[in-house]
């Protein structure tokens, strides 16, 4: 027979333990309301800063969508955030539930699917040495639904990994780990200095490219280096110089001379299914 539930203080609002049977698993589901409270702070600066995700090593999911990811592929799932009708939940996972106004508050979409995680932030430093494969590097793609989608192609045409060089999006910001469908949780993406992406790339015997429009560059089509890594720049101003000089080679994929660009995520799309095929 099920126990009576009983209030006690977490966070200094009420939850309710709701106590099972003897042999049975004990659920506790955690009750908040204010936008004061310290979890609902916590959670809505990892929905906004950068800087306040690296300290707490830790991002935001919405979406039962993604959730059902996470688990799948094995991340860290911390808490459980839902509405005033929560799905059933993982086991020993820690549960929260809000008003749905609160999980409005909480969220960083206009219409809230249900459903946000706070999950543990992979680690962003790569450790040398560099493995042999085929790597995206992306050179000031600031734009976070164009750092998700190429995050999830690169996942599709089986990339080994994404380095990001400075000026990039962070790679899990809400929007940008919306836009990647779960390949975050599948494909790993690294911070990196060009200089430093150089030498590890050289050691690992890796040459390393860049996609730009020059008349030096060459046919992406007649491209068959493996392993390679290729650098992807941002739709105004392209791979930067700096970037440039540290590349052994250039690439361009062939279109019509009145078009200048595409788009970083076509143009990756592109430099990517040439790599897998």
């Amino acid at each position: 027979m099920m126990k009576r539930a009983y209030p006690k203080k977490v966070f200094g609002y009420a939850f309710l333990r709701i106590s099972a049977g003897k042999g049975s698993r004990a659920d506790m589901i955690e009750r908040i309301t204010s936008r004061q409270n310290p979890f609902s702070v916590h959670v809505r600066k990892l929905g906004r800063s950068r800087a306040y995700r690296r300290e707490q090593k830790a991002f935001l999911i919405e979406g039962p969508k993604l959730l059902d990811e996470a688990l799948r592929w094995g991340a860290v799932v911390e808490t459980v955030v839902t509405g005033e009708n929560p799905p059933p939940m993982p086991e020993g996972t820690r549960h929260v539930t809000v008003p749905d106004d609160l999980l409005r508050h909480l969220s960083d979409t206009e219409t809230p699917q249900g459903v946000i995680a706070v999950c543990a932030l992979p680690e962003l430093t790569h450790i040398d040495p560099i493995k042999p494969g085929r790597y995206l590097v992306l050179d000031g793609v600031q734009d976070p639904g164009n750092v998700g989608t190429i995050w999830r192609t690169a996942d599709a045409f089986g990339a080994d990994g994404i380095f990001l060089l400075p000026g990039c999006a962070d790679p899990y910001a809400p929007k940008t780990v919306r836009a990647t469908m779960g390949a975050c949780f599948r494909l790993p993406v690294w911070d990196h200095e060009p200089e430093r992406l150089k030498a590890g790339l050289r050691r690992a015997g890796i040459p390393l490219y860049a996609a730009a429009l020059r008349q030096d560059s060459e046919d992406i089509r007649r491209f068959s280096a493996s392993p390679a890594a290729v650098v992807i720049g941002s739709e105004g101003s392209g791979v930067s110089p700096a970037v440039l000089a540290c590349c052994d080679g250039l690439l361009h994929i062939p279109m019509q001379p009145q078009c200048e660009s595409l788009n970083a995520a076509i143009a990756a799309a592109v430099v990517l299914w040439e790599l897998y095929r």
